[in-house]
């Protein structure tokens, strides 16, 4: 098997995508402002949050075509890869692509993870008191092709996260083109991430959907673990595709003795660390100017 570069043993940008940040000033010009950080605590989600150009985006297109090709990726690629899905679906006429552990493949989507203008926001709102070291745990892309996409059901991410504690986690939702109604646009139940668990169903029959506008390329949506959201099919004329970053705060620690990814073993109760889960952001940072 042809080897290709491991970019998770990088745990820094590599400049492709952007340039590092180089003084405590950038870092500031990232932050969401107060208005926004109380939105998020009392809807479960931002909308609408500028992260990418369209050069940028249009950049990591290139790279997103390795997964859209009628091949797929190699066996190099697969290797590396967590999962991937050519059609999670399994429906040929609502066809979902879904892939995790791609910033292990390629210079763009590896430096997407330490995207300044997503880490610094994470920060911010990982946790309701405070601002917090960031680590990346996964990231994801959705790729729904023109006329016959699927959906991606109503679910809350921490209800796939249960192997790690405390929930402390964070999605950052970008979409790499145009996202609309009618290309199947990610969508939100405002305040359902205060929804307890019981034990039983959430109340998903009874509920108001956000009258959701779409998404611009290169803005993200931000949400809490346990906001209710899903996405429905792609009967427009062109591609739905979207990158998605998964965070959690520093400190956060193992459930399981078994695999959180596919190829890391983490001991029940110890932090999670090392290679696959980098620190992306420490707030010292912005402080030292580092």
């Amino acid at each position: 098997m042809t080897s290709i570069k491991d970019w998770s043993l990088e745990h820094g940008p590599s400049g492709k995508l952007f340039q590092p940040v180089k003084n405590k000033a950038d870092w500031a010009t990232y932050k969401l402002t107060n208005q926004q950080i109380d939105t998020f605590w009392k809807d479960g989600f931002l909308n609408h949050i500028p992260l990418l150009s369209v050069d940028q985006c249009d950049a990591i297109l290139k790279e997103y075509d390795i997964f859209m090709s009628e091949n797929g990726p190699g066996e190099a690629e697969l290797d590396l890869l967590y999962e991937f899905h050519r059609n999670q679906s399994g429906d040929v006429n609502n066809v979902l692509m879904h892939a995790l552990g791609h910033w292990r493949l390629s210079p763009l989507f590896h430096d997407l993870v330490f995207l300044p203008s997503a880490v610094v926001k994470a920060s911010q709102l990982l946790l309701p008191d405070r601002e917090a070291k960031v680590r990346f745990w996964h990231d994801q892309l959705f790729a729904k092709p023109a006329k016959h996409g699927g959906v991606v059901a109503w679910h809350q991410d921490y209800s796939y996260w249960t192997r790690t504690q405390p929930m402390q986690h964070l999605t950052i939702h970008i979409a790499l083109e145009d996202q609309t109604e009618e290309n199947g646009t990610l969508e939100y139940i405002p305040g359902s991430h205060r929804w307890t668990r019981q034990g039983g169903p959430l109340p998903v029959l009874d509920f108001n959907f956000k009258d959701m506008e779409g998404i611009k390329k290169g803005e993200a949506s931000i949400h809490h673990p346990l906001s209710v959201h899903g996405s429905y099919g792609n009967r427009s004329d062109k591609a739905r595709r979207s990158a998605v970053l998964n965070y959690f705060a520093d400190g956060t620690r193992s459930d399981t003795n078994e695999q959180l990814l596919k190829g890391s073993l983490v001991p029940k109760g110890e932090e999670m660390g090392s290679q696959l889960y980098p620190l992306v952001y420490d707030p010292e940072w912005f402080k030292d100017g580092k």
